[in-house]
């Protein structure tokens, strides 16, 4: 194919302008278009992280809060039993005289003081023997 030559004068003159035309505006629309969908996309994209973070932002919080609480309750814990125990022990020393009088006192074992709750030790899972074959039959002809 051939390449005719431009002239110089009209590539230089910037003057001269084009119509706009049904193609501009169907290629300016279609750019348009393209531009909202990528970033609707990305907006979507966006969000979806954000709600994401938010997530594990709240599971932290919750996480950390659940740590605090079970640390003051094992502090409250430590400091009321010794106190439950003592104040059982004096009850039961006020009253040993009048349960001695109806003769009340020897059916009552006394109490053993409460030890902390240990973690439960997890179990190995017992491990299986591989099935055996079944024996093979011969087949009747």
């Amino acid at each position: 194919m051939a390449v005719g030559k431009r002239n110089k004068q009209a590539a230089a003159n910037p003057t001269t302008t084009q119509a706009t035309t049904l193609r501009h505006l169907w290629l300016a629309g279609l750019g348009l278009a393209v531009v909202a969908r990528r970033e609707a996309l990305a907006g979507a994209g966006r969000a979806a992280g954000q709600v994401e973070a938010l997530q594990r932002r709240v599971r932290d919080l919750a996480s950390d809060a659940r740590g605090n609480v079970v640390g003051g309750i094992e502090n409250v814990r430590g400091q009321v039993e010794p106190k439950v125990v003592q104040f059982s022990a004096e009850v039961e020393a006020r009253l040993a005289p009048v349960l001695d009088k109806l003769g009340l006192k020897g059916q009552r074992k006394p109490r053993a003081q409460r030890k902390g709750r240990k973690p439960a030790a997890k179990k190995a899972a017992p491990r299986r023997a591989p099935r055996k074959p079944a024996a093979r039959r011969a087949r009747k002809a």
